[in-house]
């Protein structure tokens, strides 16, 4: 009998996910499969998700780590609802992610994984593989882990736990063909991370390449796939996760604004990478503090601020309210500081590693007394980097904290980022008082009418001492004042000067639709499945649906009530229990508003918001 030639399918769009224990390295093999489709030219999202334990029971439902990776050759604004190739390294991973598998769709499986034990801490009555039960779907069953260990039973110097830990790679290597990836830039990666270890550099390749010949040979297999690369705008890519895009923003501005950049910062999930970011960049003149708790992270920042540094301090909500007072503090100051809180699971400790919305109206109002700010959010991993700048900006230009929201979806994910010159970005015209002239009296709290902003004197400037702390002030020279009109009057100044930030900031604009049956409504992280959902109602012809998707918090942009009022019904998406659809509401009566939440940890799927946006519509 002739063999049966394999043909090479091309295909737009390819959604993989990698799963099994904490320790079994799925964040690295996820990473590695982006990382070599971005070389390509593939436009990517990407979705990790982990359990809170660091190294939770192996083989646990709780335990199990996954990876979810989505590229194309078109525009890809979110990781993806069905997965196409579904990678299980054990019965736990198998079992918690079969229900994002579309029946038809392949699935692999480290057949060696499926013992009696694994199984029954799977809670699976009978195994999977043998009971019929996986019919409906293409499974390959593959002994990885003794496959590992006959590929590397010559490299000398490797322990049985290294060799095991290893078939990560294997699977790697069979996902590299099956969609015509080069195993080039992980060995790379290899030589790089290891060089100090050749065996490891040797192991590891040798275990990818074999996963890679072995899905060639493998006749379960029928064809490879190809996606070819996405067309994008010109310019220098790089893949980045939000993170890192955060922390790159606040070099960019203070380059931009001639400061030092300070971070006084307690370690907290989903946040501390960008501790871990900016501490790699002392040669930029990054002074990073790792504070004892959070209060002293944000005193330090505000201390920074005074001495006239451009200062920040990150967290996660739990540490957000410890951070309250301080920030209220920062507030009354009116100094320059920027608070980034990437949202989590809630409340108390919550769900450490899961993303959600449900930290706005803290960012709101939660300080004690009238304590207004201005509230940016980012909404995707790549405009982490814009936000981050314009966060920055604001607070130095108009001397008052800045808290800006991320979330643990778009922090830990990752996306194509256009690099970006500094000398291309927007100036940051800084409130910096250098000197004090002798013959004229000046006042700290003196302001500019337009925008009501003070100047910002760094102790020790000749003729500009002055007074600050957290009682109330006297309007104009700053002492302490129990006068009541003048609290009357220096609260309602700080609330109009928040609000005349509207005056700064660009107006909203709708998406699709700029009036109609339907719009939707979204803020932060939500953005790119809000988007994909009403895109593809589009394409269905459905040409009365709009999306209004809010950046900026705390003061609204000018024209939000305007847009809001060329709609019959307006939809408010989040991960919450109906936070900004309450600020609507306040904020604009008379409209519609309707609320579709989700909090359980997971962001929006495609299909179930194009599903409730028909509902409406019809």
């Amino acid at each position: 009998m002739k063999e049966k030639k394999r043909v090479q399918k091309e295909l737009e769009t390819v959604i993989v996910r990698f799963v099994g224990d904490s320790g079994d390295g799925m964040q690295l093999t996820g990473s590695q499969f982006s990382d070599t489709s971005a070389m390509f030219g593939n436009d990517i999202a990407t979705f990790p998700n982990f359990p809170a334990e660091i190294r939770a029971p192996q083989g646990s439902l709780y335990g199990v780590s996954g990876f979810q990776v989505h590229i194309g050759s078109v525009e890809i604004s979110t990781p993806g609802d069905n997965v196409d190739l579904l990678v299980a390294m054990n019965p736990a991973g198998l079992k918690t992610n079969l229900q994002a598998v579309h029946p038809g769709h392949t699935i692999i499986v480290d057949t060696d994984s499926f013992t009696r034990k694994n199984l029954e801490k799977a809670l699976y009555k009978e195994n999977p593989l043998e009971d019929g039960s996986l019919d409906n779907y293409r499974v390959l069953e593959v002994s990885m882990t003794s496959l590992t260990k006959e590929a590397l039973k010559e490299v000398k110097g490797l322990d049985n736990k290294t060799i095991t830990r290893s078939k990560n790679m294997f699977a790697l290597g069979m996902v590299y063909w099956m969609y015509s990836r080069s195993t080039k830039h992980t060995i790379d990666f290899f030589k790089k991370k290891f060089k100090s270890k050749p065996e490891l550099i040797e192991a590891n390749t040798k275990v990818l390449n074999a996963g890679f010949y072995y899905a060639e040979t493998l006749e379960l297999i029928p064809n490879s796939y190809t996606v070819a690369p996405a067309k994008m705008a010109s310019g220098t890519y790089r893949i980045i996760m939000g993170n890192t895009a955060t922390a790159w923003g606040f070099l960019a501005a203070a380059e931009k604004s001639g400061l030092e950049l300070f971070l006084g910062s307690y370690p907290i999930t989903p946040a501390s990478d960008i501790l871990h970011e900016l501490a790699k960049n002392k040669h930029f003149g990054v002074k990073t503090f790792q504070a004892e708790d959070e209060i002293a992270g944000i005193t330090s920042a505000i201390g920074a601020s005074f001495a006239g540094d451009l200062a920040i301090t990150t967290t996660s909500g739990p540490g957000m309210a410890l951070k309250g007072e301080a920030l209220g503090l920062a507030m009354i100051l009116e100094l320059p500081l920027v608070v980034v809180n990437v949202q989590r699971g809630g409340p108390s400790t919550g769900l450490p590693t899961k993303t959600e919305q449900s930290d706005l109206l803290q960012a709101l109002y939660g300080r004690n007394g009238e304590s207004p700010l201005i509230v940016l959010a980012a909404s995707s991993p790549a405009n982490c980097f814009k936000y981050a700048f314009e966060a920055a900006k604001l607070a130095l230009e108009h001397m008052t904290p800045v808290i800006l929201l991320s979330d643990g979806y778009i922090a830990n994910g990752s996306a194509p980022w256009k690099i970006q010159k500094v000398s291309e970005m927007p100036e940051i015209n800084t409130k910096k008082k250098v000197s004090g002239d002798l013959q004229s009296t000046w006042n700290p709290y003196d302001r500019n009418p337009e925008n009501l902003v003070r100047e910002w004197a760094i102790p020790g400037t000749a003729n500009l001492e002055h007074r600050l702390g957290g009682l109330e002030k006297d309007k104009s020279t700053g002492q302490v004042s129990y006068d009541p009109e003048n609290h009357e009057e220096m609260t309602r100044l700080r609330s109009e000067k928040v609000k005349r930030v509207a005056d700064y900031i660009p107006e909203s604009k709708v998406e699709f639709a700029s009036k109609g049956d339907l719009l939707v409504v979204g803020w932060g992280g939500t953005y790119g499945t809000l988007y994909a959902a009403v895109k593809d109602l589009k394409k269905e012809g459905l040409k009365t649906i709009g999306l209004l998707h809010f950046n900026y918090l705390n003061p609204l942009p000018k024209n939000t009530g305007e847009l809001l009022s060329n709609f019959k019904k307006i939809i408010v998406c989040e991960l919450n229990t109906g936070q900004f659809a309450s600020v609507l509401r306040n904020n604009f009566q008379g409209l519609q508003i309707v609320q579709y939440n989700k909090v359980q940890g997971l962001p929006f799927g495609n299909s179930e918001l194009v599903e409730v946006f028909k509902t409406h519509l019809s």
